[in-house]
């Protein structure tokens, strides 16, 4: 009897599994955001995706509003903590980890065409929702914090150029990698994420100090 009521617990349906089923929802959500956007996401088509109700989706969240919010604060977030944020709260070199960031960026041609999802989400809702552009604003925030708080952090070890704002350099440096992702979706083709991968690099790099500069050549010639 005990084996199965075990069997019978493990193939408990999403329905009756509110946790998996909204992680479910969620997840199956953010991927019809990415590929179609927001405004032209299909409630179907994420409810086919993620094997549940439409009775399951409004129990968890109240409309599409909700979901896309959701989205935002629970997906895309933890996408900018884990590559973003964390690395650089634990950077002993902030030049380093900004390098690494930037070369482990995807150049994959399906990856380079479908963009970054915090940036499509900011530029198709921002100037219409207030709601996903102040959520999309924290993510940035967020963002630019834990870079400019990793080179001011280097600029006290003698890691950073000390005549640099740091403000203003994570600012350009997000900016500057965003533009980027943006041009590499709009052509289509990864060698522009290829170019802004060895462009971004030489600017980071340029942050260093001097002698740091010349010691870090030395080490890779």
């Amino acid at each position: 009897m005990s084996a199965v009521r075990k069997r019978s617990k493990s193939k408990l349906s999403p329905a009756r599994n509110p946790q998996r089923t909204r992680g479910l929802l969620l997840q199956a959500a953010f991927e019809e955001i990415y590929r179609s956007g927001y405004r032209s996401a299909d409630l179907d088509a994420i409810l086919a995706t993620a094997g549940v109700t439409k009775g399951a989706l409004y129990h968890h969240f109240d409309n599409k509003e909700a979901l896309g919010y959701a989205v935002v604060d629970e997906i895309i977030a933890k996408g900018v903590q884990q590559k973003w944020v964390q690395p650089l709260r634990d950077a002993k070199d902030p030049i380093d980890v900004l390098v690494g960031i930037v070369q482990s960026e995807s150049v994959k041609r399906e990856d380079v065409e479908r963009g970054c999802p915090l940036l499509n989400l900011s530029q198709e809702m921002s100037g219409i929702d207030e709601g996903f552009r102040k959520r999309t604003a924290s993510l940035f925030k967020a963002w630019h914090d834990a870079v400019a708080g990793a080179l001011s952090q280097g600029q006290k070890r003698r890691l950073v150029r000390s005549d640099i704002n740091a403000n203003e350099t994570a600012t350009f440096l997000i900016a500057t990698y965003e533009g980027y992702v943006v041009l590499g979706k709009n052509w289509q083709d990864p060698r522009t994420m290829l170019s802004g991968q060895r462009r971004m690099t030489g600017q980071i790099e340029s942050l260093r100090p001097t002698r740091t500069r010349a010691r870090a050549a030395s080490v890779r010639g």
